[in-house]
């Protein structure tokens, strides 16, 4: 048995967390619940990695479980109050940024940061910020890929044949909103839980 075989091509420079025993786990579970990954991971040690579309609790339980059945190392952030004990330093050891709301100012800082000192680093969030039908992407995602110099690799749910699919990859430009349309059109193939709410 070849434990925690990557499902799809995911070139060795991108950073992995979890060993094979983990990753075949959750690979059971994306198989028990009848879901699969599809798509491709290029070769790059730093990405933005956006998931959408963004319409249910749901949307957030299979990411979460592809990105551990690929073995992904993705940061993200949280909301400071969650990572004091006991589970803290677990949100950390999964790449938890924790978040000051009261203190938006350090975030870019911090995410930049790990951009800037770190060899290898993903960062990982949702463009649309909220389940909520929203008429205009949050601009965080693009501001981050554009100053830290790194693309942006879309991923999209698909809960009509319930894939995770990864890529292809995307360089932002100066035009956020050209940019974002584009995107969107990517993301308007994939079927969202509640299609009503993208």
């Amino acid at each position: 048995m070849n434990l925690g075989k990557t499902p799809i091509e995911m070139g060795p420079s991108v950073p992995r967390r979890q060993g094979p025993v983990s990753k075949w786990i959750f690979q059971q579970l994306m198989k028990a619940a009848g879901w699969k990954i599809t798509g491709s991971i290029p070769d790059l040690n730093k990405f933005v990695l956006i998931g959408g579309p963004h319409t249910s609790n749901w949307d957030f339980v299979f990411g979460v479980l592809s990105v551990f059945s690929l073995g992904l190392d993705v940061h993200f952030i949280g909301k400071h109050t969650l990572f004091k004990p006991p589970f803290g330093w677990l949100l950390r050891k999964f790449g938890g940024i924790p978040v000051n709301r009261a203190n938006p100012g350090t975030l870019y800082r911090d995410i930049l940061r790990g951009f800037s000192e770190n060899e290898a680093f993903v960062f990982g969030l949702s463009p649309e910020g909220t389940r909520s039908k929203v008429e205009k992407w949050k601009p965080g995602f693009h501001r981050i890929a554009k100053a830290a110099n790194v693309p942006i690799l879309p991923a999209a749910l698909d809960f009509k044949l319930k894939t995770v699919h990864y890529g292809p990859l995307f360089w932002v430009t100066d035009d956020f909103e050209a940019d974002v349309r584009h995107l969107k059109s990517f993301y308007a193939g994939f079927a969202a839980k509640r299609p009503e709410l993208f």
